[in-house]
């Protein structure tokens, strides 16, 4: 299992195709494997690094560093020490917010950004108690209840990956179940992202809870294209794989294409 030296950890990644450098970054609970029905449609065409956080997947558990400010450095860090300059970088739900934090520190460093579903620049604002009984439920599982659940979130679900998804949840560290969770809810992005010049493209899922926050925080962004998949929760890359991969492909082809880019189009002079 391939790990590099990263930031005073060890983080695990895999690595397929040529081309331009693609890092991706899975969500919370997740790992590099939510990738798996994306990355194999766009590595022949991109050099596709799927990675793993401290904490989760394959990667070691060391004591602390579970921030998004902190899993940027890492993602910045995981290219030098691939021989990388400047990448592409897709990111999901957590993932995605470590791309506001990309794009806000590290803009450049950064050819393209995908964000896909991502937890939300502003910060999570959950009812009270939610987190602790969710850490409760995390502590002592009922694993057919958390595969009832991710099954009903879904609309249009795997279970085989679902089912594995629930297995990678409950093996990230406690450390950063806890301490991801509070930098996620924590966060202050938001009145930043205005500074994030970046060619970006916001995915999110038409039945996904968090398409509210996806859209206001598209709108914050002032280079950004915005695609909604219909009858899609939160999982976009396993539930649409085929599909999202399609629209990752169009993105890094013809960049951001909005109202005001076409707009922009009738101020250029016309040939004779």
């Amino acid at each position: 299992m391939p790990r590099l030296p990263i930031n005073g950890t060890e983080l695990y990644y895999e690595e397929s195709g040529s081309g331009p450098p693609v890092i991706f970054h899975h969500g919370y609970t997740s790992s590099h494997d939510c990738w798996e029905g994306v990355i194999p449609r766009l590595a022949a065409y991109y050099r596709c690094i799927a990675m793993d956080c401290r904490g989760a997947g394959e990667s070691a558990h060391p004591e602390g560093g579970y921030s998004l400010e902190q899993y940027a450095r890492d993602v910045v860090a995981m290219a030098d020490a691939l021989g990388i300059g400047t990448f592409r970088y897709v990111g999901l739900s957590m993932g995605g917010a470590i791309g506001f934090e990309l794009g806000i520190a590290h803009r450049a460093r950064l050819e393209q950004l995908v964000l896909v579903a991502p937890a939300p620049a502003s910060g999570i604002e959950m009812r009270e108690g939610y987190f602790e009984t969710a850490l409760a439920n995390w502590e002592s599982p009922d694993r057919g209840r958390m595969l009832r659940e991710r099954i009903l979130l879904s609309g249009q679900p795997d279970p085989d990956y679902l089912a594995r998804a629930v297995e990678r949840s409950l093996s990230v560290s406690r450390g950063h179940y806890v301490d991801s969770w509070r930098s996620m809810a924590a966060y202050r992005g938001a009145g930043r992202l205005a500074e994030v010049d970046t060619p970006t493209l916001m995915v999110a899922g038409a039945a996904d809870g968090l398409l509210p926050a996806n859209l206001a925080d598209y709108a914050r962004l002032p280079n950004a294209a915005l695609h909604v998949f219909s009858r899609v929760g939160h999982g976009i890359p396993y539930e649409v794989p085929e599909a999202l991969a399609g629209v990752i492909a169009d993105f890094f082809a013809h960049g951001v294409v909005n109202a005001a880019t076409l707009q922009a189009r009738l101020q250029q002079p016309v040939a004779v």
